[in-house]
């Protein structure tokens, strides 16, 4: 990451989360104490700043410049409300297209499926706040600047986020090669939320539970399954197709 993209020392983190930055995670130096990092740690608590604690020697490869044991990764967009969202775009009459990540972990991943999103006219892209590649230069750069531009939603319990578009009226169509409905027999008509999941492991059990259609593209080939944003690219040009 840029290194006009970090914030080093406890004092500037605070004073970077008091001025409104969006930090996408804080690493922290095991073991760190004294009044100044409480008051730290209650300010990186109190604004759902996502943080870690990890030896000293990783901060160290990250900067040689005194980072009193605390960096900040300040975030290149500025994430929205995924309640909000839904609620205003529901407001301007509108049936919301969102795409769910859970927990991708390929920045370009990421950034591909958000060019397409964008390109399909989809309403925002969800993503949790722990364990999913961090929207940072690459994912924009990849992404050819759709990240400026489509609302990136972060949430700290994307099951009950799911939970909430399900509740809303979207339907819940789970992308997996194990899915009993083939894509383009999906009715895709009215508010949609589409899942797509991590590169290794897939969708989680929680979420494929509560999915209104678990939808799988046909394979031919000996390799069981596509690149998580090429597959993203063929169901959201489906949804788009069924949309018109």
């Amino acid at each position: 990451m840029a290194k006009d993209q970090m914030v080093f020392g406890i004092r500037a983190v605070i004073e970077a989360i008091a001025a409104g930055k969006e930090v996408d995670k804080v690493f922290i130096k095991k073991g760190l104490q004294g009044d100044l990092f409480q008051e730290f740690l209650d300010e990186v608590k109190a604004n759902n700043v996502p943080f870690q604690f990890v030896p000293i020697e990783k901060l160290n490869r990250i900067t040689r410049k005194n980072h009193q044991g605390v960096i900040a990764f300040i975030s290149p967009v500025v994430y929205q409300d995924a309640e909000q969202l839904i609620q205003m775009l529901y407001d301007e009459g509108k049936e919301p297209f969102v795409i769910v990540l859970d927990q991708l972990t390929d920045v370009r991943n990421v950034g591909a499926i958000a060019r397409t999103a964008e390109c399909v006219g989809a309403d925002a892209i969800i993503i949790p706040d722990k364990g999913s590649a961090p929207i940072n230069s690459d994912a924009i750069k990849t992404s050819a600047g759709a990240l400026h531009t489509l609302p990136v939603c972060r949430t700290s319990n994307l099951f009950k986020t799911v939970e909430y578009l399900k509740n809303s009226g979207l339907k819940l169509v789970a992308a997996t090669e194990k899915g009993a409905e083939a894509y383009d027999k999906i009715d895709y008509s009215g508010p949609v939320a589409l899942i797509m999941g991590s590169e290794d492991t897939g969708i989680s059990n929680q979420l494929l539970k509560i999915a209104d259609y678990k939808s799988c593209i046909p394979i031919k080939g000996d390799i069981k399954s596509l690149n998580v944003s090429v597959a993203a690219g063929v169901l959201m040009y489906e949804i788009l197709k069924s949309r018109q």
